[in-house]
């Protein structure tokens, strides 16, 4: 019997795959659990339908993503905070702080795509990775200078 998985089930597939089980296996464990649904031909037409239609959406999604990314490539970041003589900040710059930034310069990003590993803690250009979309990443610049003190 062939069904159409609605659920990633361990050793036999992902969802949407298309598998032949025992009829059994189907009638007693997969079908009353929700865990797939029979591979008839609507139900087929259907799985084709909806794969077209992510496929679809996640193209423009890709699009969007790469507009947006050619656009953060362009930005550069400037902080001006308190410095020690050797070049260390007193405090430091963190993805929550670019995230700020970015949001004041009309970029709607959440802050879990700020792919800072940790603070930045010293003065000078820094390269901030920022996740767009699935499979896209933008670089961004940050530069940190000192704030001149009177």
């Amino acid at each position: 019997m062939q069904v159409i998985l609605r659920e990633e089930v361990a050793n036999l597939g992902t969802i949407g795959d298309v598998v032949k089980v025992k009829p059994g296996f189907a009638r007693n464990y997969l079908l009353p659990r929700g865990l797939a649904i029979e591979a008839s031909t609507r139900n087929l037409k259907e799985l084709e339908h909806q794969k077209r239609v992510v496929a679809d959406k996640r193209l423009r999604e890709q699009k969007s993503a790469g507009a947006v990314a050619d656009k953060l490539a362009a930005v550069t970041l400037v902080f001006t905070l308190r410095a020690g003589e050797e070049g260390k900040l007193f405090g430091s710059v963190t993805n929550q702080d670019v995230h700020r930034a970015l949001e004041e310069r009309g970029f709607t990003i959440e802050r879990r795509r700020v792919l800072l590993d940790e603070p930045i803690k010293t003065l000078g250009e820094h390269k901030v990775p920022i996740h767009v979309g699935p499979d896209t990443r933008a670089t961004i610049t940050v530069t940190v200078t000192a704030l001149e003190e009177q």
